[in-house]
C-alpha cells in the first residue's frame, strides 16, 4: 500500500537561489520564480506547507518584455480619492524609483492567494542592481537563460 508523504514544518529545508534577470522575459522568469517559491520543483512538495526556497533576483530593472508590451500594457491603480484612478505603462514602471516591484507583482499574481502566499512572498528578495546582501547564505546560481531559448529576449533595433 502506497502512502502520500506530507512534510511537516520542521522537516522543510530551504535553499538559497540567485537569479540574474538581465535580458530575461518577465513572464517566463516569474513562472520559474513562483515554482521555486512554492517548492513545486521538490519531490516532497506539500501544498499547505511553505516548502519553497529563498529566491534572490538581481538586475530586476533589466528584465525584458516581448513585443510592444512595454508601451501598450497598462497597470491601473487607485489613489483612494474620488476620481483617483490612474494608469501607468510597463515602461514607466521600469523607469520609476522601484522597478523591482514589476517582478514582485508578476510573481505575486502567480502564487495562490491567502496567508501561505504572504509567507512564501517573504522568501522573495528582488534587487535593482547587481549587489545583494545575501552573500553569507551562499546562494546557488540558477541559469534561467540556459533552461529554454525562449527565456531570453533578443532585442533587435532596426
Amino acid at each position: 500500500m502506497k502512502t502520500t508523504l506530507s512534510l511537516k514544518l520542521a522537516e522543510v529545508t530551504k535553499n538559497w537561489i540567485l537569479i540574474d534577470a538581465e535580458g530575461l522575459a518577465l513572464g517566463r522568469l516569474a513562472v520559474i520564480i513562483a515554482q521555486r517559491l512554492r517548492g513545486k520543483h521538490k519531490p516532497q512538495f506539500t501544498p499547505h506547507v511553505d516548502c519553497g526556497d529563498h529566491v534572490v533576483v538581481i538586475n530586476a530593472e533589466k528584465v525584458a518584455l516581448t513585443g510592444r508590451k512595454a508601451d501598450q500594457k497598462l497597470f491601473h491603480y487607485h489613489t483612494g480619492y474620488p476620481g483617483g484612478i490612474k494608469e501607468r505603462t510597463v515602461k514607466q514602471r521600469l523607469e520609476s524609483k522601484n522597478p523591482g516591484q514589476l517582478v514582485e507583482k508578476a510573481v505575486e499574481r502567480m502564487i495562490t492567494r491567502g496567508p501561505l502566499q504572504r509567507q512564501q512572498m517573504r522568501s522573495l528578495h528582488v534587487y535593482v542592481g547587481a549587489e545583494h546582501p545575501h552573500a553569507g547564505q551562499n546562494p546557488q546560481q540558477l541559469d534561467v537563460a540556459a533552461m529554454n531559448r525562449k527565456n531570453v529576449v533578443n532585442v533587435q533595433k532596426g
